[in-house]
């Protein structure tokens, strides 16, 4: 089915083949599941599709910071200083057989403070008002499903370093390169996407060429897809 007309000066479904096209000319636009042609939250067409741009940027930025990680920590890097007030020290490699087997050793409540920070700064991208009512922030991006740039992370204010460029090395940086920048990120977070996912699989003991053909390959014995299992599970 053809998607609904986009809003007038929206990104809409012809701006995101066009777009597809050029992060990647081999490919093109893909879709298969026709995601981009649905009308999500009865926001139109134009909303959808921002939902979905931000959704694919952010799991990549993840599926970056994840695959740096495995890879670090599967050279038994740690960080310098203790783990916990208690002088409690990391999780060291050696210990858990694998690197999907040091987030089951670190404790519950280290595990609860990680996503407890992701969801304030999930939050904060969110919330769209002041802090005396429920004004528009004029300091704030606009949301992206109203407009705005997906994957555009808002400033922290007052704060001196912010989530993206808290050094201001982009601050001069031309539109064109920025816009080469968003391109690469996408492509790079794709990848990510896709190696985080191959490692993952390698580790829990199935087939992933040319991975399979290191018999060193640290194999992890647990569930990835149950982050608590070793701590409580809602089923038992």
């Amino acid at each position: 089915p053809a998607p609904t007309p986009a809003a007038a000066g929206g990104f809409d479904f012809a701006a995101l083949q066009a777009l597809a096209t050029e992060q990647n000319p081999i490919v093109g636009y893909f879709d298969p599941l026709e995601l981009s042609t649905k009308d999500f939250f009865d926001e139109g067409n134009t909303a959808t599709i921002a939902f979905l741009r931000q959704a694919e940027i952010k799991h990549g930025r993840v599926a970056m910071a994840g695959f740096v990680g495995y890879l670090v920590h599967a050279q038994g890097i740690t960080w310098p200083f203790k783990m916990t007030i208690d002088g409690d020290s990391w999780p060291t490699l050696a210990d858990a057989g694998s690197v999907p087997a040091l987030w089951d050793k670190i404790p519950e409540g280290a595990k609860w403070q990680i996503i407890a920070a992701v969801g304030c700064l999930e939050w904060y991208d969110e919330w769209q008002f002041t802090s005396e009512g429920m004004e528009l922030d004029a300091d704030k991006p606009k949301h992206y499903m109203r407009g705005g740039m997906p994957g555009k992370y808002p400033a922290f204010g007052g704060y001196p370093l912010n989530l993206f460029d808290p050094f201001g090395l982009f601050k001069k940086a031309s539109e064109e390169k920025k816009a080469r920048g968003r391109l690469a990120e996408v492509n790079n977070g794709r990848l990510a996407m896709l190696g985080l996912m191959s490692l993952l699989t390698e580790s829990n003991g199935l087939i992933v060429p040319p991975l399979d053909g290191i018999e060193s390959f640290p194999k992890y014995a647990g569930n990835v897809m149950i982050p608590f299992s070793g701590d409580f599970s809602i089923f038992s």
